[in-house]
């Protein structure tokens, strides 16, 4: 199993990007960051563009693994999008990892000016984006003309270091978006079910049920389970697993058993849902991950 962290873009470069330097030295697999233009309860506070911080993160990291968790179309399109996303690959000498999802209502849905989409046009253009990206990560040309986007001789060229290109971690909860995740996905992401973080037991009950699901999908796209990793993205999971070094092994235990490949925790925000002791999140990622026995995918 690999551990993972986030680092929420809330900080300007002089103090923040001490964070992406810390994270690669405390051994962190990869170091994410959301992709929202504000989120939530941080609306009213400082909050920095994705694809800068992780150009700026390349430059002075080396060895970690960088990504988005997760970037949508509620902003994006995949044209421009592609284009920002190879040059982060190169930027990083092939460090990008993609996290992406379909997105949700909230304030980035209508950020635009535009009214938010219904669930099933939400699926709908999710679909449609993943499929063009895809595309356009690949080949070193494309035209493409759907319902949603648009594309005439969008060039990639010289293409992601990484091949047939970087790799996409697709969050889904649901049949249709596990069938993305199954198709496109090298990962699958979920955050469980946030409305259950009170209740550990139904919480991992839930995730059961999606890895079930996920399983389900690998089958219809003639994948093995193995084939896709696993990440669960924690802060809105059942219990407190930052509290010790031994409420994280123990819940990081229960989720490797599921086949799970990898966890993501928060890096500690003051005054924010993700506050946490510092100082236990760095033993976490120094003495928990060597306590867990790795465990493979169930077959």
């Amino acid at each position: 199993m690999r551990l993972s962290t986030v680092i929420l873009p809330t900080q300007r470069w002089t103090e923040g990007g001490s964070r992406w330097r810390q994270a690669e030295e405390l051994g962190f697999h990869t170091a994410y960051t959301y992709d929202h233009l504000s989120w939530r309860s941080l609306r009213d506070g400082p909050w920095f563009g994705t694809v800068p911080t992780l150009a700026a993160a390349a430059a002075v990291t080396r060895h970690i693994r960088l990504g988005t968790l997760v970037a949508s179309p509620n902003f994006r399109h995949p044209v421009p999008f592609a284009k920002e996303l190879m040059t982060l690959d190169d930027l990083s000498e092939g460090r990008i990892t993609l996290g992406v999802g379909a997105g949700a209502h909230g304030f980035d849905a209508t950020a635009l000016g535009q009214p938010a989409w219904s669930p099933r046009e939400r699926a709908t253009r999710f679909e449609e984006f993943l499929t063009l990206l895809d595309r356009l990560l690949r080949e070193p040309a494309v035209s493409y003309e759907g319902a949603f986007y648009r594309a005439e001789e969008a060039h990639g060229i010289p293409g992601c270091l990484q091949r047939p290109r970087l790799p996409f971690a697709v969050a889904a909860t649901g049949p249709r978006g596990m069938e993305l995740a199954a198709r496109y996905g090298q990962a699958w992401v979920t955050l469980g079910h946030p409305g259950l973080s009170d209740d550990e037991a139904r919480f991992h009950a839930t995730v059961v049920e999606q890895v079930g699901r996920l399983e389900k999908a690998c089958a219809g796209q003639g994948r093995a389970p193995q084939d896709i990793d696993r990440i669960l993205l924690t802060g809105f999971t059942g219990g407190d697993p930052l509290q010790s070094v031994d409420a994280f092994v123990d819940f990081a235990g229960r989720y490797a058993e599921l086949g799970f490949t990898e966890i993501v925790i928060h890096w500690p925000l003051e005054d924010s849902v993700f506050a946490a002791d510092q100082q236990v999140f760095e033993r976490i990622a120094s003495d928990a991950m060597p306590q867990l026995t790795v465990s493979a995918p169930p077959a």
